[in-house]
């Protein structure tokens, strides 16, 4: 396969795993990363040396439209996961993520119209429908911004949908729900679990214990946004890609600990609890149009998506750079 891929935010969680899917499909794949004056490239650290060679990476920042274009130029398809994504952090610091996340996205989409680059696979997320107003949650669901972040990517959202409609840029949305796996960072649930348990805590410290979410093993994310990239039929479409089935945190926290630590106990920190018209209070995906248009379905049940996950946070290097004893935001 000779297709050129460009993946924004591959040093990230998704965008790395990414790469690996992409790399094993046969993709010539360029890795745009955010430039740091240490030269380090995030979780595309870890990779082989061998892997390593086969990557191009290219250091840089989606705020920055010459960056953006330069990175652009010569490649057939587009994935763009680079964004902020901490929930509680958008409280601080919204411009910030209106940078990133708007304008880092219009950039994209400028440089991909001007190249006129074969397919643009933006990523979203659930959280642009805020607390389900109906279940399960299809792509007419209606967008609600509950959060800062929420909000940029709705604003991401109908940006993209703006270049396809008025200038026909192939851009497909997709939209994933709560996604899990190694290498996701502290700040979400599954990860805070885990370290805290694998750090000898007797008790878990979390927020809101009964919002309930649609989660899906990172794995199976990748293979639908490539499954998107490859589906001419998705062009033009906001797609949601999830398992249609939920879970509590309390009941998802109670399952963890019967993995690492049945004797740790859960408790609620004040800290960690959302405003409550900022949580969102429950995720549910319809994913028959994903189904519909691609054919794709889970492979990883929640329990088998688990232990893979339990397992590469088992070992001590992968632990490094973790902080188990405070809130991540």
């Amino acid at each position: 396969m000779n297709e050129k891929v460009l993946v924004t935010g591959s040093d990230g969680f998704i965008g790395s795993h990414l790469v690996e899917a992409l790399l094993e499909e046969g993709y010539n794949v360029k890795a745009f990363v955010l430039y740091n004056s240490f030269n380090l490239w995030g979780w595309l650290d870890t990779f082989s040396k061998e892997k390593q060679n086969s990557i191009e990476v290219f250091a840089g920042d989606v705020r920055d439209s010459n960056g953006v274009r330069r990175a652009t130029q010569g490649v057939d398809i587009v994935f763009h996961l680079a964004a902020l994504i901490g929930i509680p952090f958008s409280y601080y610091s919204p411009e910030s993520y209106i940078d990133t996340n708007v304008k880092g996205t219009l950039n994209i989409l400028q440089a991909c119209k001007d190249y006129d680059i074969g397919k643009v696979i933006v990523t979203s997320t659930s959280e642009v429908y805020g607390t389900a107003q109906s279940v399960p949650i299809d792509e007419k669901h209606p967008l609600q911004g509950q959060s800062p972040y929420s909000a940029s990517k709705i604003g991401a959202d109908k940006i993209a949908e703006s270049f396809y409609r008025s200038f026909g840029t192939p851009v497909i949305i997709a939209r994933p729900f709560n996604t899990y796996g190694p290498r996701q960072s502290a700040r979400a649930v599954i990860p805070t679990i885990i370290t805290q348990l694998l750090n000898g805590n007797k008790t878990v410290k979390l927020g809101s214990m009964f919002p309930t979410r649609d989660l899906n093993y990172v794995t199976d994310i990748c293979r639908g946004l490539i499954a998107l990239a490859t589906c001419e039929k998705a062009t033009g479409k906001e797609i949601n890609i999830g398992s249609g089935k939920e879970i509590s945190i309390w009941e998802l926290a109670k399952m963890i600990i019967a993995y690492v630590n049945p004797d740790a106990q859960v408790v609620s920190d004040v800290a960690r609890i959302r405003p409550k018209e900022s949580e969102v209070e429950r995720l549910l995906c319809d994913n028959t149009l994903m189904n519909k248009l691609t054919g794709w379905k889970p492979q990883f049940t929640l329990e088998e998506g688990l232990k893979k996950t339990i397992e590469w946070f088992k070992n001590p290097d992968n632990l490094k750079g973790y902080k188990t004893d405070i809130y991540n935001v």
